[in-house]
């Protein structure tokens, strides 16, 4: 039977889709100051960063506090600087692991979906362990009384980095160890292996002995990730679907999906479609996977035959990632434009497109504040979208829209001009008036950088 946990399963699309420095101390690179929100932005307008990770210069962090300025220890001060070294390569590391698995010279039967997302969460909690080190530091630059509980660092590499207090390989052990109670629930009720029984004993094992359960409505991102999924119990439904997905795999069972209208589907690979609609127990096989959604008339689900799921596309394991990659994307820029409500990636667009506004020339002040940290998730997130879909254009205009809104000029024109080249005509319209605007605005910026620089004094 259906159980209710599984019932409001995939029944919600998922498919949607600055660094403020602190100038206390100058010694410190602007592209490692901490992310606040009480500074100068001068900084953040006037500065481009040049690395894929914004926080390091050719690969390696930059650290420089003046002694002066500091009342840290030279041991602890190494110590830091050491952890924050840490971070970088762990960001370095996942980022490359991740690219590794997506490789597009691996077959996509090979890529572990697991791994793939756990290198995501990994690289995000480096990210924001990296910043929160920064801050911590600098508030101790400030206030040399401040009192700052410091998290001892035991680990050194991404192999023995701890998400939610596990291990990347604990945390691919934890689905062994599901698919493993699943077989157990098999041999309890002393059945065969017919595939009804099967699906029936993973949903016992997932909804009802471990509480599995779709977050009705997902704001936070950490239940986008799969390490909190997997130790909370909640998530959103992409992510219980790649879940479902990985113990099957585990259990020699082939489950494949497909993006429906707003829902995504999910139902075990067989010959015979006809009998994922045949109805037992009151339910059909189909509906049993899916939940209720297939019984919903208000979904297209609910439309769907032998013959009509013949016609779907199916997803592939880099496409479910990147549905997983696009609803990220969407949450963290939720909330980094959470204090302008209603802003859009392509709100500039139309405004700077609009023929009353044909002269009017944009400025920094113009673009809104955001979110500095939540920002730079989304932007990661979008870096590998984009691995995953190089040659699509409208995941590049936001990728460089997102880069525009974080004051990355020169970054957002080279990205706009690609999409520019790779988008239909109409829509290279619309783009070249913003990007010629936005390359002046990045002149401008220059400019004003080097007018900084030249009233600086050496005392």
């Amino acid at each position: 039977m259906l159980s209710a946990s599984l019932a409001s399963l995939f029944c919600n699309p998922l498919m949607t889709c600055i660094a403020a420095s602190s100038t206390t101390n100058p010694e410190i690179p602007f592209d490692l100051r901490p992310i606040r929100y009480d500074h100068d932005q001068r900084w953040m307008w006037t500065r481009r960063r040049k690395t894929l990770f914004p926080w390091t210069r050719n690969g390696t962090a930059i650290v420089s506090v003046s002694a002066s300025a500091s009342s840290l220890s030279t041991n602890q001060m190494t110590r830091d600087s050491s952890r924050l070294n840490v971070y970088q390569e762990v960001v370095k590391s996942a980022r490359e692991r991740f690219t590794r698995e997506i490789s597009f010279q691996s077959k996509d039967k090979d890529i572990s979906l697991a791994k793939a997302l756990l290198y995501v969460a990994a690289e995000d909690e480096a990210f924001l362990a990296f910043n929160k080190e920064m801050d911590a530091r600098s508030l101790l630059n400030e206030r040399r009384t401040a009192s700052v509980p410091m998290d001892e660092q035991e680990w050194d590499c991404l192999e023995q980095m701890p998400l939610a207090g596990k291990k990347i390989t604990e945390w691919l052990s934890e689905l062994d160890a599901i698919a493993r109670e699943v077989e157990a629930e098999l041999v309890s009720r002393d059945i065969g292996c017919h595939l009804v029984e099967v699906l029936d004993a993973i949903n016992v094992v997932l909804f009802e002995l471990r509480g599995f359960k779709r977050s009705p409505v997902v704001v936070d991102s950490k239940y986008s990730y799969l390490h909190t999924v997997l130790s909370t119990g909640c998530g959103s439904a992409i992510l219980l679907s790649i879940i479902y997905i990985e113990v099957c795999r585990r259990l020699s069972l082939t489950i494949v999906g497909s993006q429906v209208g707003e829902d995504f589907l999910i139902w075990p690979q067989t010959g015979n479609l006809e009998e994922l609609f045949k109805v037992t127990s009151g339910h059909s096989l189909f509906a049993i996977v899916n939940g209720r959604c297939v019984e919903d008339p208000r979904s297209k689900a609910s439309d769907l035959t032998s013959n009509s799921l013949l016609g779907l596309e199916i997803a592939t394991k880099r496409d479910i990632i990147g549905i997983s990659l696009a609803n990220l994307i969407r949450l963290h820029w939720k909330r980094a434009s959470r204090s302008n409500h209603g802003l859009m990636l392509t709100s500039p667009l139309r405004h700077v497109h609009n023929t009353d506004d044909k002269h009017k020339m944009i400025h920094n002040s113009s673009v809104p504040l955001l979110r500095p940290r939540d920002l730079r998730l989304a932007i990661m997130a979008s870096e590998r979208l984009l691995i995953l879909h190089p040659h699509n254009w409208a995941l590049r205009r936001d990728h460089g829209m997102m880069l525009y809104y974080n004051r990355e000029y020169g970054e957002a024109v080279q990205e706009l001009s690609i999409c520019m080249a790779l988008a239909p005509e109409e829509e290279a319209e619309i783009l070249e008036p913003f990007v010629e605007k936005l390359h002046l605005l990045r002149l401008e910026s220059s400019w004003r950088s080097m007018e900084h620089a030249s009233h600086l004094k050496v005392p």
